[in-house]
């Protein structure tokens, strides 16, 4: 099997985009872990799936896969290279068009300078609904914020779901945040039944964090949009971040804009071609 494929980034998280309207494309999880090898394959944090809408209520539908072969609901950053990909691609002469996710429909806006904007939709905040199994009665101050116990550490972290789930640790120097330590312990302990992401926040002022992501299935990326989406809900309910704040992750800049509520968040950065290819599957 013959596969045509795009590489593009979103600020350094990297993502392999297949047209599968054009070209018939079935991925076992084996070949998506070829792919995203970075040694033997073409590399990459996620694969994108442009596949025919399932309702003429969106234009497309948009499935990710990660690094190890799973599949998941939600990725900002890989919205924003899968709009700019469905134009260039001359798949979509709409600037803003709806897409159907695992987590429900989204809307993508191509901007003037050639930034997305993504709604995100209403961050989730229901233990059931993130998932995430609080450890104990008494464990939450009631801003989504829980005490949990890692391997004897209690961390206290805010807990969203923006379509994927994630937990936020409040810390005080990025560069010395325990990221590969704490990670991947997070994300598969036993409160979270689907794993989670996992952002190490730097409050910088009201109107700027700094942050870096551990994600499920494929450990630090240089970037994560629906991570930092969570970050700025954990913040702004914490009382610590206005409505509009700029995220500086490893690998760039993202804007996220959330007044709170039942309001859904806005996330707009770059997206960037790379290089096209064929592979043979």
């Amino acid at each position: 099997m013959k596969v045509h494929f795009t590489k593009m980034h979103g600020i350094g998280n990297d993502f392999v985009v297949i047209d599968c309207v054009n070209q018939a494309v079935s991925l076992t999880d084996e070949q998506a872990r070829w792919i995203a090898d970075r040694h033997y394959g073409v590399g990459c944090d996620q694969i994108l799936l442009v596949e025919p809408p399932r309702s003429s209520d969106v234009a497309f539908r948009y499935r990710i896969l990660n690094a190890d072969g799973s599949e998941v609901n939600q990725c900002g950053n890989g919205a924003r290279c899968f709009a700019r990909f469905v134009v260039e691609h001359n798949l979509c002469e709409a600037t803003e068009f709806p897409v159907e996710t695992a987590a429900g429909v989204m809307i993508l806006s191509i901007q003037e300078d050639g930034r997305v904007r993504v709604n995100m939709g209403a961050p989730e905040l229901t233990p059931e609904k993130i998932p995430f199994v609080p450890p104990q009665p008494g464990s939450s101050d009631g801003q989504s914020r829980y005490r949990l116990d890692v391997e004897g550490e209690t961390l206290d972290l805010s807990v969203v779901s923006m379509g994927n789930p994630h937990a936020v640790l409040r810390v005080e120097d990025i560069e010395a945040a325990p990221v590969t330590a704490l990670g991947p312990k997070i994300e598969n302990h036993a409160a979270f039944p689907a794993r989670a992401n996992v952002g190490f926040m730097q409050v910088v002022d009201r109107d700027h964090i700094r942050l870096r992501v551990w994600e499920r299935g494929a450990g630090e990326t240089l970037a994560c949009g629906s991570g930092a989406c969570g970050a700025v809900v954990a913040g702004h309910l914490l009382g610590e971040l206005d409505d509009n704040v700029t995220v500086d992750l490893p690998g760039g800049r993202l804007a996220v804009d959330w007044p709170g509520g039942d309001a859904p968040v806005y996330l707009t950065g770059p997206a960037e071609t790379v290089f096209e290819g064929t592979l043979e599957i």
